[in-house]
């Protein structure tokens, strides 16, 4: 058909009520829009077809993660053009049928759908993952945590590098990653004044990374847990490549089953995410009473901005089906609630928002600069996944719609000594 750019882009433009940002360039090679542009390419029918049937967020990333959608130019630009027509959108039902009442939009939609070809929704992607709701039950948990972490860790090597630490790293000027991450790792060291000899549990502990740190620069004795198989066989070996098995121990074990306390501190960085609302008291509650009397919890969690109707709040579709299932964010102030009502007192908090963007951006760059052989090492879905995942995140810190917080929290004695001293925070010097 001639010119489906053109059509496509009126079409939609009439459809949303506002000129669209991008150029469009479709299947048939036509192209329409702002030359100067990001381009959203539809490289079939199958693409409009995917969008058609399920409008949104959800659409868009089915097209993309099967290849029937690209984008050609920067994609950071194109995502930052596109943020306003979906991610920031109102997408409530009631709202669409209203729209729908209206006939030059009904009359659009028909045109789109004719445009569209045979009127048969598409399968998802094999990498999408069917939710029914949050249960957060041990089985579900060790389900979700191996779709995300059970890639391979050679795919893993490739996005984060050496340190193999999945977490915000924290950035120095003119730092590298391995660095940064170093750095963080050091960060949360000292927050928790980890000395020679004591006990720390470092809940999901990755590829051993926090664990291995933690030996080795500060004479601990380490617990790690994880439910994912494929981190804890990788921990182990480098653990014993540092000569360090006497002192870390990598289990695949639920953090609800962890019973040999007390410990001297925990880590928890990067895996509340995973908890759930209706879990976190939960989870707070077991932390507390695995650390003895004095001793520390660092929790390294994302948040997000707190709405105005907190039962209004839901998942991110794209994320909750092909990144992180059952993953929940939490607003930092209902975090420190939770601590608190499980009985910690929390002395510090601080923001490291525009650390993540800056890491989150490097591992993009990472995974561009090794597509080939991510794309071998999995799917061309799944690495298709990662990149928009991870471009997406790094805009969403960018602009304050996400942030990332360290909650430093002690389980204060009766009689009251936090153990910390009246300026604590030497931890940055």
């Amino acid at each position: 058909m001639a010119d489906a750019a053109s059509r496509l882009r009126s079409l939609a433009e009439q459809l949303l009520g506002v000129p669209l940002p991008v150029r469009v360039r479709a299947w048939d090679g036509s192209q329409d829009g702002p030359p100067d542009a990001p381009a959203l390419v539809l490289r079939n029918r199958r693409a409009l077809r995917r969008i058609l049937f399920k409008p949104g967020e959800l659409g868009l990333a089915r097209a993309w993660v099967a290849g029937d959608l690209e984008i050609e130019g920067d994609l950071y630009a194109a995502l930052d053009a596109m943020a306003g027509l979906v991610w920031e959108r109102d997408e409530d039902a009631r709202g669409l049928v209203r729209s729908l009442r209206d006939p030059d939009v009904r009359a659009a939609v028909r045109d789109l759908l004719k445009l569209a070809g045979p009127p048969i929704p598409p399968a998802p992607p094999a990498e999408e993952v069917r939710r029914v709701r949050h249960l957060h039950t041990r089985r579900t948990d060790k389900r979700a945590i191996s779709h995300h972490y059970d890639v391979g860790n050679d795919f893993y090597e490739l996005v984060l590098g050496p340190s193999m630490v999945y977490s915000c790293a924290y950035w120095e000027p003119g730092g590298t990653l391995e660095s940064a991450q170093r750095d963080k790792l050091e960060l949360v060291c000292r927050k928790l004044g980890l000395t020679a000899g004591q006990r720390l549990l470092d809940v999901g502990c990755g590829w051993g990374s926090m664990a291995i740190h933690a030996a080795r620069e500060h004479g601990v004795s380490v617990v790690g847990v994880t439910l994912s198989q494929e981190q804890a066989a990788y921990g182990r070996k480098r653990v014993a490549d540092e000569g360090l098995t006497d002192r870390v121990e990598i289990r695949v074990q639920d953090y609800r089953d962890v019973v040999d306390g007390p410990y001297d501190a925990i880590s928890s960085i990067g895996m509340a995410e995973h908890v759930g609302a209706e879990r976190y008291l939960e989870y707070a509650g077991d932390l507390y009473a695995l650390l003895k009397p004095g001793g520390r919890l660092l929790n390294h969690q994302i948040g997000r901005r707190p709405q105005g109707d907190e039962t209004a709040y839901e998942v991110d579709r794209f994320i909750d089906a092909y990144v992180f299932p059952d993953g929940e964010l939490a607003p930092v102030g209902t975090t420190v609630t939770q601590l608190e009502r499980a009985g910690f007192e929390v002395r510090d908090v601080e923001a490291l928002r525009e650390h993540y963007a800056r890491t989150l951006r490097q591992w993009v760059t990472n995974l561009e600069a090794g597509w080939d052989r991510a794309v071998r090492l999995t799917s061309p879905g799944r690495a298709r996944v990662w990149r928009l995942y991870m471009a997406a995140s790094a805009l969403a810190f960018e602009h304050n719609r996400i942030g990332v917080n360290q909650v430093l929290a002690v389980r204060t004695p009766e009689a009251g000594p936090s153990g910390l001293t009246l300026r604590p925070r030497t931890w940055h010097g």
